[in-house]
């Protein structure tokens, strides 16, 4: 037993030789202590919601603590902004959303930050579909109707959202100028209260979150029009698309990317991408993810630098077309 402690020592002492003998950059193993990641909206958020059950999966397959920090103010910006700052040292990623890291950069007249040089994507973690919705005592029961109601009767449409450039507003604005209709855009600061403006009568109609909208049709509150997606969505399979309705080039979704500060090293971002796919293809996941009404998306970092050149593209005139401009 003594010669096999020894034979064992002598094995342990020589591979610790070994390991002294290298340099500085070979013995540092990504990750040797807590990620932070960082959410740009509060507690709660869709953001936040989804961040916290990857954080719960990551942390074992990475071996180190994934630690949530909720940095919210300036429409998403401080947190984004904060990380684009960071060092890239593979301890500090970012989980946002279209307007800190698409919509922004046109509507801001000085962001702070600039997305697509200052942060590097990792992958795409999910997206939250919108659902177009009037009262359920309303007319109108299509897409269809809700254009050509808005047609004859120009100026006497409203619509609420949850503010100023959100996607509840930009998605709209989008159906208005690709069905060159006009109605009224009546911000709210949340998603509940645009909902609530709807079932009080206060506007006509909104598109927002699945999430928001759903448990007031369940409740037989509100009638669905449209859903904001390519396809039908699994999670609402009943519910037409905007091309199923003649509108094919309406199509968004309030979508969640993990981004890394622009320096940090490819291999790191590349690991990170692979854990976090793994992490959205497991059944529990996707099963949180659906009582939210999200759905995992995933792929390669260049897919969601595609995908954001593509977002910038689609929405810069819209955007434009609204006028929006802040200072």
């Amino acid at each position: 037993m003594m010669r096999s402690w020894s034979r064992a020592a002598a094995a342990a002492l020589a591979a610790l030789l070994w390991w002294a003998a290298l340099p500085a950059s070979a013995q540092a193993v990504w990750p040797s202590r807590a990620i932070h990641l960082v959410v740009p909206y509060g507690a709660g958020s869709s953001p936040d919601v989804i961040a916290r059950i990857l954080a719960e999966k990551l942390s074992p397959r990475l071996g180190q603590p994934v630690i949530i920090e909720n940095r919210a103010g300036a429409g998403g910006n401080n947190g984004t902004g904060a990380v684009a700052k960071s060092a890239g040292d593979g301890y500090t990623f970012l989980i946002s959303t279209n307007g800190p890291l698409v919509y922004n950069t046109v509507m801001y007249e000085k962001l702070p930050y600039n997305p697509f040089t200052e942060l590097r994507p990792v992958v795409l973690a999910g997206g939250q579909a919108s659902i177009c919705a009037v009262r359920a005592d309303s007319d109108i029961h299509s897409i269809k109707e809700l254009v050509a109601a808005m047609k004859k009767n120009p100026g006497k449409f409203n619509f609420s959202s949850t503010g100023v450039g959100s996607l509840s507003q930009l998605g709209v604005e989008l159906l208005k100028v690709k069905t060159d209709t006009f109605a009224v855009h009546i911000p709210y600061a949340s998603s509940p209260l645009a909902i609530l403006a709807l079932l009080q009568g206060d506007v006509q109609f909104a598109c927002v979150a699945a999430v928001a909208v759903m448990p007031q049709v369940k409740a037989g509150k509100l009638r669905t029009l449209a859903v904001s997606t390519a396809q039908r969505s699994q999670l609402t399979p009943d519910i037409p698309t905007m091309k199923e309705a003649g509108l094919p080039e309406i199509e968004n979704v309030a979508w969640m990317a993990v981004m890394a500060p622009a320096s940090t090293p490819s291999a790191i971002v590349e690991r990170m991408n692979q854990e976090i796919n793994a992490v959205l293809a497991l059944p529990d996941v996707k099963q949180k993810l659906y009582a939210q009404y999200m759905e995992p998306i995933g792929g390669s970092p260049q897919a969601l630098q595609n995908f954001m050149q593509r977002e910038l593209r689609v929405m810069t005139p819209v955007i434009r077309r609204t006028g929006i401009k802040i200072e």
